[in-house]
């Protein structure tokens, strides 16, 4: 079995819709699993909706009406005829979502984020499987919430393996188009939970390994991976491969490639990931798997922007040491803030983070007490994997750099922009 992961780009209005038919006509759907995100933005929409819920908002029906206008629009798009039996399932989830509003008495606001946003998920396959049988091919619509158990740590759930193979295992038919949903599982408690960063992939990954996949294929709007963002840099090439090493290391530095999450099921069956084209899906793309690290072997270049970069210093010029480190590392845990570059010395410490949640003023109030604490804000992070001069000069052209720290294989720069 093969499965396919098509993302909310790839399924944002009708011709979206009827392209993953066209790209299963290329690709072959015989015995393959489609894992589908929520259609376009209806994600960010669905997050109106839980804003203007938790606000009491005169605005929460209209919110929730925007989402059903959205979805509405693309069925009459897609289907000559609204008596179509998709009209009644798509109107029976919302009248579900609609419910949840009415009746919900929880006020954990993750436990009501995962049941209010699962509805993307669950409206747009609803919708793509209907198309599917409209035109002939016969799928099979499954509910993931039955196959992939978790704990309850809404909104970054962990999978339970040894429940959730057996889910799979069991009751995923073969030789049929099966359509499923990413990003959501469920807990003991048959309540909705989410996987976290890039959960619809993680669940592409997830139904790999337990059926023994032939492979996963990640459809996207780009030819597949590139060396380098190409809104920041001009003639980014196409990676032929990546190891699966070499894609986990280019995530821990912040490249937008594949979670580690996603790959670690696969790397231990070693089960080869494709990053292929939506719109051309004749091109090879990227495949990752066991083997050579980059194939062209090429620098390549991660941007982080809007980063922080903080440098403590002890008051009294005493050592900085592992207990002062470890009370530092629990204070960004503490206040959410993401360290992506640490460079230390005897009475000193550097960080590049990412305060994603405005929390440095309350951090520093706390930091003033014990250090001697100098920040610079909206710097850029520029990480280069397999590095050359030419790279480097590439990259500092025009910038002020105020820290370079460089390893055998990894350079990481940060500057500020003259």
């Amino acid at each position: 079995m093969r499965v396919f992961k098509f993302g909310g780009a790839s399924v944002k209005d009708a011709q979206g819709i009827k392209n993953v038919y066209s790209v299963l006509q290329t690709a072959g759907y015989e015995d393959v699993l489609l894992v589908v995100s929520a259609m376009g933005k209806t994600t960010n929409a669905l997050e109106v909706v839980i804003k203007n819920y938790f606000d009491k908002s005169p605005e929460l029906q209209s919110s929730v009406q925007e989402v059903k206008k959205y979805h509405n629009e693309i069925l009459l798009d897609l289907f000559e005829d609204d008596k179509n039996l998709v009209f009644a399932a798509v109107n029976a989830q919302f009248s579900d979502l609609e419910y949840f509003l009415n009746h919900n008495k929880s006020p954990n606001y993750n436990f009501v984020y995962d049941q209010i946003v699962s509805y993307g998920e669950l409206i747009s396959t609803t919708i793509l499987s209907h198309f599917m049988n409209f035109m002939g091919i016969q799928t099979q619509w499954l509910d993931v919430r039955n196959f992939i158990k978790t704990d309850s740590n809404y909104r970054d759930a962990e999978v339970d393996w040894n429940l959730t193979q057996k889910n799979i295992a069991k009751n995923v038919k073969r030789k049929i188009l099966n359509i499923t949903q990413g990003f959501l599982g469920s807990d003991e408690n048959n309540f909705t939970t989410t996987l976290g960063r890039e959960g619809s992939d993680y669940t592409a990954a997830i139904f790999a390994y337990c059926l023994n996949a032939e492979s996963v294929t990640i459809w996207k709007d780009v030819p597949g991976v590139m060396n380098a963002d190409p809104r920041y840099f001009e003639n980014a090439s196409l990676l032929n491969q990546i190891s699966y090493r070499e894609a986990i290391e280019l995530a821990f530095y912040g490249a937008t490639v594949i979670h580690p999450k996603t790959l670690q099921p696969l790397q231990k069956k070693e089960i080869p990931l494709y990053v292929k084209s939506f719109i051309n899906p004749l091109l090879p793309g990227t495949s990752v798997a066991k083997g050579a690290d980059l194939e062209p072997y090429l620098p390549c270049f991660i941007v982080k922007r809007n980063q922080l970069l903080i440098s403590l210093s002890s008051i009294d010029f005493s050592f900085i040491m592992e207990e002062n480190i470890s009370e530092i590392f629990a204070l960004f845990h503490r206040f959410k803030l993401k360290v992506n570059l640490i460079q230390n010395s005897a009475i000193s410490f550097s960080v590049c983070v990412e305060d994603k949640f405005s929390n440095f003023k309350d951090l520093n109030a706390i930091l003033s007490k014990k250090f001697k604490v100098d920040f610079t804000e909206n710097v850029t992070l520029y990480t280069i994997r397999h590095f050359d001069e030419k790279a480097a000069q590439l990259v500092e052209e025009n910038k002020t750099v105020i820290l370079k720290q460089v390893s055998r294989e990894t350079m990481q720069i940060v500057t500020k922009e003259n």
